[in-house]
């Protein structure tokens, strides 16, 4: 039975990895910086809580992820740890760079001290692309535009230096955004189906957004954790872009969410300048045309299908 260590394993990704991996018969160790304070409810919400072997490691702290590495002995480490919100990097720009870089840092040098053939999954981000008219790929430079964009971008070079260099097999999945109802709150999406969703019950609230021009690539979250499980599959390690390929503004996603509830978005949502980040990305594009052509990964889901299965979640009232 194949071991998997998932550092980060309390958030969205986590969790449908966590229920990926054990559906295909993995004996799955779930790591968070303190896990007798966690509930892991994202995990509980999968219905895989008691399946997943559950463990506190601090990635900013290297005698932690050598002590988890040396007691788990994983066949592969996927390390979505780390601060997850752009907005939030702009608060909190030295904890955001230590716990992705860091972290990464951490990872790759305690797989490379134990000499074992770990296989290593980095969760980069399309944010180190910034703005991106023409739809990027894996040879697009990066350009990153947040405190956030900034740390993936030093994680995604280490990775690539510890796999020339030392010969790991380590790879970084250049992620576009994903969503799912186990996204925390404060993440633009569900903010947005949680505020439609409360609306319709007679809320009377108006739910106020930052720059609603904005556009992104938007996938379905299970989709892309079997785009991570496929890059550890290969023959020789790779990275790639995981995305769908189709850009939307951030209007559009508004106005479904809020179709799907019934509403008229326009009676119910309007924009607050107070709310626009420091430095933002106007445009996100995706060419996932190497993932298709490799991994044989394609996403299964568009804009339309998050939204409705998103919104189906918040109006029955749970994940």
């Amino acid at each position: 039975m194949r071991k998997a260590l998932i550092c980060g394993v309390t958030g969205q990704d986590g969790a449908y990895l966590s229920r990926l991996l054990l559906d295909k018969g993995y004996e799955v160790h779930g790591a968070s910086r303190d896990a007798q304070a966690s509930t892991f409810a994202n995990l509980a919400a999968l219905g895989v809580r008691d399946r997943v072997r559950v463990g506190s490691v601090s990635v900013t702290d290297f005698r932690s992820v050598m002590q988890a590495i040396e007691r788990v002995q994983p066949d592969e480490i996927y390390n979505l740890a780390g601060q997850s919100s752009v907005g939030l990097s702009f608060e909190q720009p030295v904890e955001t760079f230590e716990s992705i870089s860091v972290g990464t840092l951490n990872i790759l040098e305690a797989v490379r001290f134990v000499r074992r053939p770990i296989r290593i999954y980095s969760a980069g981000s399309s944010e180190c692309f910034g703005n991106s008219d023409v739809p990027a790929d894996e040879l697009t430079p990066f350009r990153p535009r947040s405190p956030y964009a900034i740390a993936k971008a030093a994680a995604y070079w280490q990775v690539a230096n510890y796999r020339e260099s030392y010969g790991l097999f380590a790879c970084t999945g250049i992620l576009f955004n994903h969503e799912s109802p186990l996204r925390p709150a404060r993440f633009v999406t569900r903010k947005i189906t949680a505020a439609a969703a409360r609306i319709a019950r007679g809320s009377g609230e108006k739910l106020k957004l930052g720059n609603m021009d904005i556009q992104r690539d938007w996938g379905w979250a299970p989709d892309y954790v079997e785009a991570m499980w496929g890059m550890l599959q290969q023959a020789a390690p790779a990275d790639f872009v995981i995305a769908t390929g189709e850009t939307r503004s951030l209007r559009d996603f508004v106005d479904m969410a809020f179709r799907e509830a019934s509403l008229n978005a326009a009676d119910h949502v309007e924009s607050d300048p107070t709310l626009f980040r420091p430095a933002d990305l106007e445009v996100g594009r995706a060419n996932p045309a190497r993932a298709q052509a490799v991994l044989g990964w394609k996403a299964r889901h568009g804009l339309e299908d998050v939204v409705r299965l998103m919104m189906a979640a918040e109006l029955k009232g749970g994940a």
